[in-house]
């Protein structure tokens, strides 16, 4: 049996640009995504600690060590400049994997960089 567990969690983001003409997506500077261990086009669920809400979209990559968040398309509606977000994805763990996993979780500041 496989069992979706947390795998990657960005805390405390700020979002930096907010762009709904885009075609989709979250934009995450490259050192941030190398901390947790994302890759580009993978799938993210965004939760908005400012305002509550919560979106899925996939990840696009930014400028390494830009501070980049940027909320594209139609999670642009639901994520505002200067919001604080939570960015987590998931994986498929079986149960002999459960025991030994540990997700990547970092905080950081207000200029989106690891505290």
């Amino acid at each position: 049996m496989l069992k979706e567990v947390l795998k990657s969690k960005i805390h405390g983001a700020t979002v930096t640009e907010s762009n709904v003409d885009y075609t989709g997506s979250i934009t995450i500077d490259e050192a941030l995504m190398n901390a947790v261990n994302l890759v580009e086009y993978e799938r993210v669920l965004i939760g908005n600690l400012t305002n509550g809400n919560r979106v899925e979209t996939y990840v696009i990559k930014g400028k390494k060590n830009s501070g980049i968040v940027g909320m594209n398309g139609a999670a642009a509606h639901l994520c505002k400049v200067g919001d604080k977000i939570l960015i987590m994805s998931f994986a498929l763990l079986d149960e002999r994997e459960l025991g030994q996993h540990k997700p990547k979780i970092i905080f950081v500041d207000s200029k989106n960089r690891v505290k």
